[in-house]
């Protein structure tokens, strides 16, 4: 058995999602701005679609491959 203070919890944890970046954050704002601009999509439609760019964004994809990705 392990004490309290054997525990090594100085590694940071390894995740494949988690939070966006800032550069992540900008860029998808830039990118639902379009959508905006463009109005191709209902308000509904537009959550749905920041919502699954956002959970494709957090596992690493690009902005394009994401949309690429939802636009199948």
């Amino acid at each position: 058995m392990d004490s309290y203070g054997d525990k090594k919890m100085d590694k940071p944890k390894k995740s494949s999602g988690g939070k966006m970046s800032e550069q992540q954050k900008a860029q998808l704002k830039k990118h639902m701005g379009k959508h905006k601009d463009l109005q191709d999509l209902t308000a509904s439609q537009m959550k749905s679609h920041r919502m699954k760019m956002m959970v494709r964004m957090r596992k690493g994809m690009s902005v394009a491959k994401a949309h690429k990705d939802i636009m199948k």
